[in-house]
Order: C-alpha cells, then structure tokens, then sequence
C-alpha cells in the first residue's frame, strides 16, 4: 500500500502521540508474547511496521548485542530512526511493493499492520516465507468490528457523541481498504499458512489512562476529512475533545487479537 493509503501517517505533526500512547496500552500485552515465545539471547528479530522506538528497543532488551532487531516502517518516524544503532538496524521497506529483507528470522512481528494492507493475504504469506525452521511469526490486529464502541458505558449524550465520532473513524478506516474484523481471522489464517502451534489470546483496554491521549491525537488528526465528509460537525469535535480532556468519558479501544504459530 503507497504511503497515501494509510490514514493515519506516522511522520505527522501528531503522530509521536499517537505512537507513545499506543506503546503505553500495547507494549506490555506485545513482549509478554515475546517472552512467552522464547526469544532470547542471539535471537534475529523481524519489527515490522514498527511506528515508534518501544518494541525494537524492548526487542533489542531480549536479544542483546549478538543479536539482531530490524524495525522496517513504511515512513520512518523520527523517534523510530533515532533508536537505530547496537542491535537495532532501522529501514523504510515497504512489504506490499518490495522484496522481503534479508533474513531468515526467529521471529516476525507485526502489530495494527495487517489490517490497513489491500494486499494483506500476499503480506502474511511473505513473513511466514522470512522464518527459519523453528521461528515464530507473531501477528497482532484489532477487529473493531467486535467491539466497535469508544465508550461501551453509553449512559448519555456525551457518550453518545463519543460513539458517533469513533464510527465515523470507521468509514475512514473502511474507505482505506481495512479490514475491521480481521482479528478474529489470524488463527484460521495462520493454520492455513502451514505454521503450527498456534493459538491466540485478545486484550480489550477500558479506561486505559492512555486512552485519552490516543483519542485526542486520533480524533484531532482526522477532524477535518470527518467534517468533509458530514460524519460530524465542528461543534460536535470541539465538544467530545473537551470531554475526553476532562476525564469525563471512559473511554475504550478495539480489541487487540495476538495471534502466533510456529514454522515448522
């Protein structure tokens, strides 16, 4: 997918909000998978899409200096591009277009990528391909389309305006080609993918203190293709954003499905 296909670009203005709250809600639930897995000391780590520095650098933890971490984005971000160095080799690599890196690796990992990729079948298939025998593929995607609500409490007109905003998130999402109940598909694709091993688990955060700092970086990134669009109106933005500072909304996000197997 060209840079223009991703809706929310990693190299603007907003984005180091975004990238940092995503790391506070996703990191743990990611590495608790990695160590689950196993991987250690030596280890060649695939980070694909990786947005900001948090993972590579957690990766790079794990497999110390003899090891390898190759974090490949799309549009590297500054922060990404700043955590090169060690371990850590950091590379703009678009999987959709070009051919995969050099490997084989011990693990590839992919989180929130799968899901905005058209071309997401031909994706999956060339990172199980970058495995060693042995090696761990790694894939975690949200499924809004299971719990498609910014606040699941919706007891009012502020809630209310919370939902209607994050649905129109979606028709953004849904006109870039996402597949918004992908999630729930990894295990079936992996299994058909040849690997083994595999079983998944999902993480559904609900009033996560970064919640709020994601929203506000999301929805203030996307305000003007939502009004463009007539999904909602200036006001209506001003007013959840005014909401969302003041802690007045518990606000949710889509579960995260992790999903894993093993090449054989």
């Amino acid at each position: 997918m060209g840079d223009e296909g991703y809706l929310l670009d990693n190299r603007a203005a907003l984005a180091l909000d975004r990238l940092a709250a995503l790391s506070a809600i996703f990191d743990p639930v990611t590495l608790r998978h990695v160590d689950a897995l196993g991987i250690g000391r030596g280890a060649r780590c695939w980070e694909l899409g990786a947005g900001g520095p948090s993972v590579p650098r957690g990766l790079a933890e794990r497999v110390g200096p003899e090891g390898r971490v190759l974090a490949t984005d799309l549009a590297v971000s500054p922060a990404l591009a700043a955590a090169a160095g060690g371990p850590i080799e950091v590379r703009q690599h678009d999987v959709a277009r070009e051919p995969p890196p050099e490997g084989p690796f011990d693990l590839v990992h992919a989180r929130l990528v799968l899901v905005h990729l058209p071309d997401r079948a031909r994706v999956l298939a060339t990172l199980v391909a970058a495995l060693r025998p042995g090696g761990w593929l790694l894939i975690e995607d949200a499924d809004p389309t299971l719990q498609p609500l910014g606040v699941i409490d919706e007891v009012g007109p502020d809630e209310a305006l919370a939902n209607k905003l994050r649905a129109a998130f979606r028709v953004l999402l849904t006109e870039r080609g996402a597949d918004l109940g992908y999630g729930r598909k990894l295990p079936r694709l992996l299994r058909a993918a040849g690997l083994g091993q595999v079983a998944a688990d999902a993480y559904f955060p609900v009033a996560h203190p970064a919640c709020a700092p994601l929203e506000i970086a999301t929805v203030t990134f996307l305000r003007d293709q939502v009004i463009a669009k007539g999904l909602a109106r200036a006001d209506e933005i001003d007013r959840h954003l005014g909401n969302v500072a003041a802690g007045r909304l518990d606000l949710a996000q889509p579960p995260m499905i992790s999903a894993w197997g093993r090449r054989a």
